[in-house]
């Protein structure tokens, strides 16, 4: 459907008609992974990554739209008002320090002079991160059947092809994402240890380490930001622990780069991740910017807003030039939040 709604505003040529009104200032881009992509009958987690080809073609394409490249710190600076221009600016950052940003992303970055911005969840880079999403999906992978405790009864889901694992993620996932953090990650683990799936393994061969983060960082086109302690879904924790997972985050990379930490970014960052009380913190924690995954491109209501900017992600199943000319209209996401207004006021 969504797919269907950007063709439409492409091909009708709303998108470029509303521009003028919704596009904005800038445009702040989110991704994970970056990868050349097979072909997968099973592939849950696809969405989180990109080609390098079509991470390239975007970097065109934002330049010819018009667009500058900046780091978070001059973006700061012009959604702020410290700097005007007339000129809408382009972001680029990467959630997580996945190993393959430097091995695939940076060169094609750095051959266009584009600034970055990569966020760190610092238990990562120590190999004890546990990438969840990827955990289960690896379970599922290698299971026929995956038996959980879901809901207060034991159910058993099939696996045997493509399609009944897709399901059993789904199923799985979103269970898990209304679950106390504590509590979902032990239900990983579990699962893990069924399956013989070592998350530590799969943190250590999939996330940079501190050394190559450190010599990534040595090139003044990357910026490297906090992503919490263990990637913890913030607004979720009792504020003594929201606290610790988003100030010691910040200390941390800014004691393994010997400067200070300027950025942070929320994990999942959707409305029941991150709020109010989330944004103080990250401020009080001497962030300049915060960012969510709250869909939209950036106006001058933001400049009150420098803890809660929205982003617009690249996503692994939209890998297509005229999905991303209609984002950069902003039209898309003015209609949504016209759209959930109007649901909202016709809900009461």
């Amino acid at each position: 459907m969504l797919k269907t709604a950007l063709s439409a505003l492409h091909y009708s040529g709303l998108g470029t008609l509303f521009a003028p009104l919704t596009r904005g200032h800038g445009v702040i881009f989110t991704l994970h992974q970056v990868l050349p992509q097979p072909d997968r009958d099973f592939d849950p987690n696809g969405i989180l990554r990109v080609t390098p080809e079509f991470l390239e073609q975007v970097i065109c394409q934002v330049r010819e739209a018009g667009f500058e490249f900046l780091s978070l710190d001059a973006a700061a600076e012009r959604i702020s008002g410290a700097t005007r221009s007339d000129v809408p600016f382009a972001c680029f950052t990467l959630d997580d320090g996945y190993r393959d940003n430097v091995v695939h992303a940076y060169p094609i970055l750095k051959r266009h002079n584009v600034p970055f911005t990569i966020y760190v969840p610092t238990d990562f880079p120590d190999g004890r991160g546990e990438l969840w999403w990827l955990v289960l999906e690896a379970v599922i992978r290698r299971s026929p059947t995956v038996i959980v405790q879901m809901h207060g009864a034991v159910r058993t889901l099939a696996c045997g092809t493509a399609a009944e694992k897709t399901s059993a993620f789904e199923t799985i996932y979103w269970w898990l994402r209304g679950l106390p953090e504590a509590r979902a990650r032990q239900v990983v683990r579990e699962l893990a240890a069924g399956a013989g799936v070592d998350i530590g393994g799969l943190c250590r061969d999939l996330i940079m380490t501190w050394d190559e983060i450190r010599q990534l960082a040595s090139d003044p086109l990357v910026t490297i930001g906090a992503h919490t302690v263990r990637h913890y879904a913030v607004a979720r924790l009792a504020a003594d622990e929201a606290r610790h997972e988003i100030d010691a985050s910040m200390r941390r990379v800014a004691l393994e780069l010997g400067r200070p930490c300027r950025h942070f970014s929320f994990p999942y960052g959707d409305d029941s991740s991150a709020g109010a009380r989330e944004f103080r913190m990250a401020a009080e924690s001497g962030a300049v910017t915060a960012v969510t995954t709250r869909k939209g491109l950036i106006h001058s209501g933001h400049g009150t807003c420098l803890m809660s900017l929205p982003r617009v992600s690249l996503n692994g199943e939209y890998q297509n030039a005229r999905y991303v000319e209609v984002l950069l209209t902003g039209a898309p996401f003015a209609f949504w939040n016209l759209f959930r207004r109007q649901s909202t006021v016709g809900s009461q």
